[in-house]
């Protein structure tokens, strides 16, 4: 296997993990902000800390809003880490190592990119953001499946496998 085919599957479920992360930690600040009547602003900027994305954040934004918050994550383009940014990495890597991969992995993550850019091409209603936040974990679970279902147990599994844990470690 080519050293460039190799990262380009790491990165691709490095990607993958992320989106899933970043979904996961909205629908934790949504509940939190459930349960708290005070202080809202200060449960989004632990969201987004949680995120590492505290910086780039407070470049673009003056405080921590959820709208504001909720949006950065998801869909700003000025966020490496936003889901649309890397759910389109993913894509794009997956296309390049297409020879690696089976049929079945690359329709879903094909399906899961327009699936997400779609749910995601306006900003997110807050009554809508559930079934959002579903629809990514679920995509990500979809493209998973079809890694473990389909494909050989050899190095490019095992490259695919170590990116969706390395980015697990990392948060």
């Amino acid at each position: 296997m080519l050293g460039r085919t190799a990262g380009e599957l790491y990165w691709m479920f490095r990607q993958l993990e992320r989106s899933e992360t970043t979904a996961r930690l909205i629908e934790a600040g949504m509940r939190i902000a459930l349960t708290r009547s005070a202080e809202v602003g200060d449960n989004w900027e632990s969201v987004v800390t949680t995120a590492g994305q505290r910086e780039a954040y407070l470049a673009l934004h003056a405080d921590f809003d959820s709208a504001s918050a909720i949006d950065f994550l998801l869909r700003n383009e000025a966020n490496p880490s936003s889901v649309t940014q890397v759910m389109n990495s993913a894509r794009t890597n997956a296309r390049a190592a297409r020879t690696a991969l089976t049929r079945e992995v690359w329709e879903a993550v094909n399906s899961a990119w327009m699936s997400v850019s779609g749910a995601l091409a306006a900003p997110v209603r807050q009554r809508d953001l559930p079934r959002v936040l579903g629809l990514i974990r679920h995509e990500s679970a979809i493209v998973r499946g079809a890694l473990v279902g389909t494909m050989l147990r050899n190095d490019t599994y095992n490259f695919s496998r170590l990116g969706t844990f390395v980015e697990r470690t990392d948060n």
